[in-house]
Order: structure tokens, then sequence, then C-alpha cells
């Protein structure tokens, strides 16, 4: 009992991190989407699409490294400004990387999904990170569903009703640790 009371805070923490991937996953995907259609390099489009078709689906696989090896200097660029301790380029180079990363991961999924799907292990994969990403959204959901109650107690009108619920708040917490 006491194990998984001193371990529920780590599992939110790694559902919180997990669902912000699948939110950026889910953002990042139609912005990608609109952006390579705006890309006036129709034919690179195509053979990209046709080079997949053609491939066999464990083959496909491989062009996933495409975007990790191109994005490898700059993975190293941020280790350069960390170790420079040149914190503010080092979060705008880890988030560039990020946004990037995501959305290239998310290009490159959508084209390459009904190949990889052919695979039964990518299947059952893809199963497990669709349970994973709903078992986030269980795991987070009270905090969530918390946070929003709070945000709507924020409101103008509403200050006095927030302070005695925070108060209130303040005592359980006590009660609970006493």
């Amino acid at each position: 009992m006491l194990r998984r009371y001193l371990l529920r805070p780590l599992w939110i923490v790694l559902a919180l991190l997990f669902l912000l991937e699948a939110w950026l996953w889910d953002h990042l995907q139609p912005l990608v989407a609109r952006l390579v259609a705006l890309i006036p390099l129709a034919a690179l489009k195509r053979g990209i699409a046709r080079l997949v078709s053609s491939l066999p689906p464990w083959a496909v696989l491989f062009v996933f490294a495409v975007p990790f090896v191109l994005m490898l200097p700059l993975k190293f660029a941020e280790v350069y400004f960390l170790a420079r301790r040149q914190w503010l380029l080092a979060g705008a180079v880890i988030l560039l990387v990020k946004l990037v990363g995501v959305g290239v991961t998310a290009f490159i999924f959508d084209v390459t999904r009904d190949k990889l799907m052919q695979m039964a292990w990518f299947r059952r994969l893809y199963a497990w990170v669709m349970w994973a990403r709903d078992w986030a959204h269980a795991q987070t959901e009270p905090i969530r569903q918390r946070v929003r109650q709070l945000a709507w107690l924020l409101k103008s009108r509403r200050a006095g009703t927030f302070l005695r619920r925070l108060i209130r708040l303040r005592r359980r917490a006590y009660r609970r640790w006493a």
C-alpha cells in the first residue's frame, strides 16, 4: 500500500510526459501536413511516397532513421550549448529539435503507416502505444479535472469562491498527512 502510494506521483509524471508527446503528435501532424503541402516540391513528395510503396515493410523502418540522422548535428549543438552553459540557446535548440522531430516523424509515419501495419509485431506495438495513451489519459484525468475546476473558479466573479475552495483543499491535504 505504501509503495503504491509512493509510486503514484512517478506514474502520473510519466503519464503526463507521454500525453505531452501525444499532444505534440496530434497537433503537429496536421501542421506538418499543411507545411508539406506548401512546399513546392511535389515531385519530391511523390518520390518519397513512391519509394515507400516500393519497399518491403521491414525496409520502411529504415526510412525513420533518416530524420534522426539529419537532426544529429542539432543534438550535438544542444550538448555544446549545455556544456557552455548557454541555457537559452540550448533550450531553443532542444525545442526546435523536438518540434521538427515530432513533425517529421508524423509526416513519415503518415506515409509509411500502411506498410508498417503489415508487420504483426508493429501492429502489436501500435496497439500497445494506443493502450498506453488511454492509460495516461485515465491516470491524469482526476488532475486535469481539478485544474479545470480551479481555472473555472479563477474567473473574476468567483474569486471568493476560489479562496474558500483553496482553503478547504489545504485543510483536506493537511488532514491526510496528519
